[in-house]
């Protein structure tokens, strides 16, 4: 989890990822940040997030980023 929030703080150092739970409803995250952000954690944590993974609450929260990431990391 802290190196998820270190992506996120180095995206987007002006939001309080740990509060915000609406990232992607709330249009705190945009499409530029989300191909950045899958990006990083692509290569951070050594999964590939696709297409259909691509859900607006997979993204919405700290939380669930790292919920999908897991479930990612177990699927290999």
């Amino acid at each position: 989890m802290e190196q998820l929030m270190s992506i996120l703080k180095g995206l987007r150092p002006d939001v309080d990822f740990e509060k915000e739970d609406k990232l992607i409803d709330n249009g705190v995250l945009d499409s530029f940040d989300l191909v950045a952000l899958v990006g990083e954690i692509n290569e951070a944590f050594d999964v590939e997030v696709e297409f259909e993974d691509m859900e607006p609450e997979n993204f919405n929260s700290v939380k669930n980023m790292y919920a999908m990431i897991e479930k990612l990391q177990n699927e290999v």
